[in-house]
């Protein structure tokens, strides 16, 4: 399985304290997370507070300081809303960017999502479409960027059981593949708390690709609380 380590998200230091923040942080935990056998690895660069931001200075540092660690490593970073409430402003900072990631994810359900998707394909940066509803899912399946995309994301929420994560996984994947040739891009299916560990393990069983890491989880498969984001893709590893 290829496997993505999703390192901070929009979590604050409070809620773990190996939750990697400054670029420092996030170039050594990239080392563990690659050392313990992630494929790639999703980061939201940060301000000191903690906050996300898709700012050019912080970003570059952040992606200069992993790639030093780990090159060639595939690393992506987020463009959501809570970053910059207005597309434009989102827009504006990633033409700014003077550092680019591999690829960035894109949620289909904000506002501006395909304007935002089309300006970091213009500047070469890979999009995931991140497909949390049926809804979205129809709407970037209507779109002109649909097949360019190089992965897309289904996103299951937290407060689902065990069986309700692989019904509701079954559910959006099958409206992604209805959409898919043989050639498009990859399915990566992940959740989020409760859902985490079902939604890999359900992954896994259909042959898609999957996600580990603070961002989702903060716990192990047998609810103890997890050291770092490298004991997650260990656990994800051996399961």
């Amino acid at each position: 399985m290829f496997l993505t380590c999703c390192l901070n998200g929009v979590r604050q230091r409070s809620e773990h304290p190996a939750l990697p923040i400054t670029p420092l942080e996030l170039a050594r935990d990239v080392a563990r997370v690659v050392a313990a056998g992630a494929d790639a690895v999703h980061i939201h660069a940060k301000h000191h507070a903690g906050s996300d931001t898709l700012d050019p200075a912080i970003l570059s540092a952040a992606l200069s300081a992993i790639r030093a660690d780990s090159p060639g490593l595939p690393v992506g970073t987020t463009t959501g809303e809570w970053t910059e409430t207005e597309p434009g402003s989102r827009l504006a900072a990633i033409a700014r960017w003077t550092v680019l990631p591999d690829f960035a994810s894109v949620n289909w359900h904000e506002p501006g999502a395909e304007s935002i998707a089309a300006a970091l394909m213009a500047r070469g940066v890979g999009v995931e479409a991140g497909l949390w509803t049926i809804d979205a899912v129809r709407t970037w399946a209507a779109s002109p960027l649909r097949d360019r995309c190089i992965r897309v994301l289904v996103e299951l929420g937290e407060g689902l059981s065990a069986s309700e994560t692989v019904a509701e996984g079954d559910r959006i994947v099958d409206a992604v593949r209805a959409f898919l040739d043989s050639g498009a891009p990859p399915i990566l299916l992940h959740g989020q708390g409760s859902s985490t560990w079902p939604a890999l393990r359900h992954a896994a069983a259909l042959g898609l690709q999957g996600r580990i890491g603070l961002e989702d989880v903060l716990t192990l498969p047998d609810g103890r609380p997890a050291a770092d984001n490298a004991a997650l893709v260990v656990a994800a590893r051996a399961r």
